[in-house]
């Protein structure tokens, strides 16, 4: 039982990891890391540097 109740905590620990955000503008890349996030919530964070960078003819994505 204790061992069933140490993977359920441990999946639940695996959910949050950091992520790199790879934004290219110009020709020039640069990253931004999304530390202890939820791939969601990194995955929208990136999305929305990603519409900033289009402003400029950049794109962004989640490594």
């Amino acid at each position: 039982m204790f061992a069933v109740a140490g993977l359920f905590v441990a999946g639940l620990a695996s959910c949050k990891k950091d992520h790199t955000c790879t934004c290219t503008i110009s020709g020039n890349t640069s990253t931004t890391t999304f530390s202890d996030s939820k791939k969601k919530d990194a995955q929208d964070a990136c999305d929305a540097l990603s519409t900033s960078a289009s402003i400029l003819g950049g794109s962004c994505s989640l490594d």
